[in-house]
């Protein structure tokens, strides 16, 4: 069953392991689902010689109004979202696979901006957060007081940045930063994207209260393992609601975007396409 009667034309914006996923999903099951994709773009454009039709082959970022998205897909680098997602949003709906990129207040403000002056949506893929509908639920309700999310892989599989660029294992497990999201975005803009979604998922707590931690662990050669622990207030007798959900995601060596994450991306472009594009950030 299609979507709509009218193809929803999307657009996709990186061309890595996870772009290139939704990229043959799009040409493969994108007509029978209603689906149309209209361009694919990468930072390096020679990456996509030989595998995407010339046709589809966007040179330029700035031009990918004249294809009339209707949905484009980030799935590239947080510093796509913070130069060009705003303008993105003049255009089309937008899903956020870099939703680290939120934790800088500035770039959260245009985008929410952008949302409200052109009428469209920005989703933000779930990606490896297991649970986002409960966190978010018991958030609302007013039931959330820690929330705290680790992530455990080998140090090959991170990218990082600034100071953690040059931090080294001290042994078989390492810790290599424990603090407020928002701290840790900048400087593991590709390796916090399951803490972002959940400080956006709790938004009581958000990128300030919500604790990452980043471990490197040299037994994790083939997986991404992430720990989501969260408790609730106290009750009349002192004890509090708690759950803690441990994620094991096989992954290739050294790759940052675990197998199932791959999957659960499709689904949460396929959500997206069933809602309405309603201004404001949205979880899917």
């Amino acid at each position: 069953m299609a979507f709509n009667t009218v193809p929803r034309k999307v657009g996709i914006l990186g061309y890595g392991r996870l772009g290139q996923s939704l990229v043959s999903h799009l040409l493969t099951q994108g007509p029978e689902l209603g689906l149309e994709l209209v361009f694919v773009w990468n930072r390096d454009p020679g990456r996509m010689a030989g595998s995407v039709p010339p046709t589809l082959q966007l040179q330029n970022l700035a031009a990918l109004g004249e294809r009339h998205p209707d949905l484009v897909v980030e799935v590239a680098h947080p510093k796509i979202i913070h130069e060009s997602g705003a303008e993105i949003l003049r255009y089309a709906n937008l899903l956020v696979g870099s939703p680290s990129a939120l934790a800088d207040q500035a770039t959260e403000r245009q985008l929410l901006e952008a949302s409200h002056c052109w009428g469209h949506a920005v989703f933000v893929a779930r990606g490896a957060l297991w649970g986002t509908e409960d966190i978010a639920r018991l958030d609302e309700a007013g039931g959330l007081q820690s929330l705290r999310v680790t992530m455990a892989t080998h140090p090959d599989g991170f990218r990082l940045e600034g100071p953690l660029a040059t931090a080294h294992s001290t042994g078989p497990r390492t810790v290599l930063y424990e603090g407020p999201v928002r701290g840790l975005c900048p400087l593991a803009p590709r390796n916090s994207n399951t803490m972002a979604a959940a400080a956006l998922a709790a938004p009581s707590l958000g990128f300030d209260r919500v604790i990452g931690v980043l471990v490197a662990d040299f037994s994790l050669k083939d997986m991404h393992v992430v720990d989501v622990e969260l408790s609730g207030p106290p009750g009349p007798k002192g004890r509090s609601f708690a759950v803690h959900t441990h994620r094991e995601n096989p992954s290739e060596p050294g790759a940052v975007t675990g197998s199932a994450t791959i999957t659960t991306f499709w689904r949460s472009l396929l959500g997206c396409c069933h809602l309405p594009s309603k201004p404001g950030i949205h979880l899917c």
